[in-house]
């Protein structure tokens, strides 16, 4: 985050968010090479995305179509072991990229530049600070990748949670792009948990996402500086990822607390852009906090209707099944 905003990159907030995504996982970084094949997949699916812009405003209908079937895509592709952030970064250039280079290719271009920089510099920051926390010796369990037809249905349920907000966004991209990415994570975190625990998880991490965002705001009020800023964040995010691994002990899951962080980086760093650019911070935060949370609570209640919907459809395909027989 230092980094991002000391060399004054476009949407700085974006590096922070990516260190989150590659690096929520207890997993050794990325190699050199590992990063060349990361940034040169991102670099073709964000180029995608920048020629569906002058698409969606031509052709809406091809162009939506398009969109709604790479979403797809990249939803079954986070679905397999390991691949979850390339299918964030897959969807986003599939989504965020369309969105901006649809109100001008430059906005467009500069985006994939902070995309791919910020992936680098997440990358490189974790090269220098996983030698002095490694993971503990043993044997590392590998997580079982779901069956085809749950993998299909996440998939699925996390492109309805993505589509509305996309839309929306698409009537004032340069005012609700940050809702698209919000989306865009609530969907990745939507398809690790259960029903019963979408209520909360998805609604109670946006909340206390907002909540911490206004806590470091106020304490960067006593010195806005740079290195403060570094500092709050750092001692928050500390404080979060402490419930994440464990050290604080809790009910929620770690997809909660990640999805806490995320939050809180996207709300404070879009507030940081509103400052600088002489917006009223206060009115922009508020209704920035809002929409995520209305958000959160579609996808909470999309999660319950799909589920509901597929419970039925199973219900009558057994009652048929035992009727034949």
């Amino acid at each position: 985050m230092a980094v991002a905003y000391g060399v004054g990159l476009g949407l700085p907030f974006i590096a922070p968010l990516f260190v989150v995504i590659l690096s929520a996982k207890p997993s050794s970084p990325p190699g050199p090479k590992q990063l060349l094949l990361l940034v040169v997949a991102v670099v073709v699916s964000l180029g995608v995305g920048l020629l569906l812009g002058p698409l969606l405003q031509a052709a809406a209908v091809p162009a939506l179509l398009i969109i709604t079937v790479g979403l797809l895509f990249s939803n079954r592709v986070a679905m397999l072991p390991g691949k979850a952030a390339v299918g964030t970064l897959l969807a986003m250039g599939l989504t965020v990229i369309p969105l901006a280079s649809s109100v001008s290719p430059a906005l467009g271009s500069m985006l994939i530049s902070t995309l791919v920089v910020g992936i680098i510099v997440a990358v490189v920051g974790q090269w220098l600070v996983y030698p002095l926390f490694p993971e503990d010796d043993g044997p590392v369990a590998a997580p079982l990748a779901p069956s085809a037809v749950a993998t299909g249905w996440l998939a699925w349920r996390a492109t309805l949670i993505v589509l509305p907000a996309f839309l929306l966004t698409l009537t004032n991209p340069a005012a609700y792009l940050p809702l698209t990415i919000k989306s865009i994570l609530l969907g990745r975190e939507a398809s690790q948990v259960h029903l019963r625990e979408a209520n909360r998880e998805l609604i109670v991490s946006t909340l206390l996402g907002g909540f911490c965002a206004i806590v470091v705001w106020f304490l960067l009020s006593l010195a806005v500086n740079l290195w403060f800023y570094f500092g709050w964040m750092l001692l928050m995010c500390l404080v979060l990822a402490c419930g994440a691994y464990g050290v604080i002990r809790s009910r929620f899951k770690p997809s909660f607390w990640v999805g806490t962080i995320t939050t809180m980086i996207i709300l404070l760093g879009m507030a940081v852009q509103d400052s600088a650019n002489g917006k009223d911070v206060y009115q922009a935060f508020f209704v920035r906090t809002a929409l995520f949370l209305v958000v959160a609570i579609y996808a909470a209640m999309a999660m319950a209707g799909l589920e509901w919907w597929r419970q039925r459809c199973q219900d009558k395909a057994e009652l048929t099944r035992n009727t034949v027989r």
